[in-house]
């Protein structure tokens, strides 16, 4: 998996065909912008995407996993002897710090868990623990043998780390140990929805990217159904609309706004958006 076109054809014997999944999110802000999602027995309901701001992004950057922490976007970069752990301002795209990943590991999702970065890698079955207050190769803790399988996204509900591997299983994960609590599988109108990759926790919802699509679910995490989904084509650059690598990825939630931050793996833009009910 050290190229782009390596990784896309390896993923696709498990890939569905991307018009057949239909998927994504509402949830937003901790208590001051709070977004509903509503159901009903029809169906998930369909989100309209949108664009408040366009602002630039690392063109070199795989992205695997995307968060916002304190002002600033926390981004894990992929691929073997180029994965990252980056902090940037979210609207110039401005690298304030990075750490870079041991070139041996291929860096995946990410998220925050009381002060401490937690990346999974997709074949190494190890967990990356790193200090955000310094962000040093040194003080960088390697977890092997963290997990089973691979592992693709992450996010943090406040009481479970939630993890993707590429299936269609959300896992639940002790934070400080890691151990597999319980998982839940993902369904879209009673079916499996696989390849689910970034993920980011919302207001009792897990988002998620769906790999080689550019279709976004929200997941109720207790029985695995989704309750809404969103297109987000029109975001694709327009360069990379039908390239296989470059899809999107990357969720980015922020509580004060009750926004949403997205990108997408070599993309040269971050958009802000707001979902709303269609």
């Amino acid at each position: 998996m050290s190229s782009g076109s390596f990784e896309a054809m390896h993923r696709t014997a498990r890939a569905v065909v991307a018009a057949t999944v239909l998927v994504a999110g509402c949830g937003s802000g901790a208590a001051e912008q709070r977004v509903t999602v509503p159901t009903s027995a029809g169906g998930p309901a369909t989100l309209s995407v949108e664009v408040l701001g366009t602002y630039p992004h690392d063109e070199t950057s795989w992205t695997q996993g995307f968060e916002l922490l304190d002002g600033q976007l926390l981004e894990s970069t992929g691929r073997l002897g180029q994965s990252k752990l980056r902090l940037t301002d979210p609207t110039t795209g401005t690298l304030i710090d990075e750490v870079r990943v041991a070139d041996d590991l291929y860096a995946e999702g990410v998220t925050v868990v009381d002060g401490r970065a937690i990346q999974v890698t997709w074949k190494n079955e190890t967990l990356l623990v790193s200090d955000l207050a310094d962000l040093d190769p040194s003080t960088v803790e390697e977890r092997p043998d963290a997990y089973d399988g691979e592992g693709w996204g992450l996010c943090y509900d406040g009481t479970d780390v939630v993890m993707s591997n590429g299936s269609a299983e959300l896992q639940f994960r002790d934070p400080a140990t890691f151990a597999l609590r319980r998982s839940v599988p993902v369904t879209l109108a009673g079916r499996p929805v696989v390849n689910l990759n970034e993920l980011e926790c919302v207001d009792g919802q897990v988002w998620a990217n769906v790999w080689l699509t550019t279709t976004i679910v929200v997941i109720d995490p207790a029985t695995g159904a989704v309750t809404a989904t969103a297109d987000v084509a029109e975001l694709v650059p327009e360069k990379y609309r039908g390239d296989a690598n470059a899809v999107a990825n990357g969720i980015a939630h922020d509580p004060d706004t009750g926004t949403f931050w997205l990108t997408g793996k070599l993309w040269p833009v971050t958009y802000e958006v707001r979902f709303t009910t269609l």
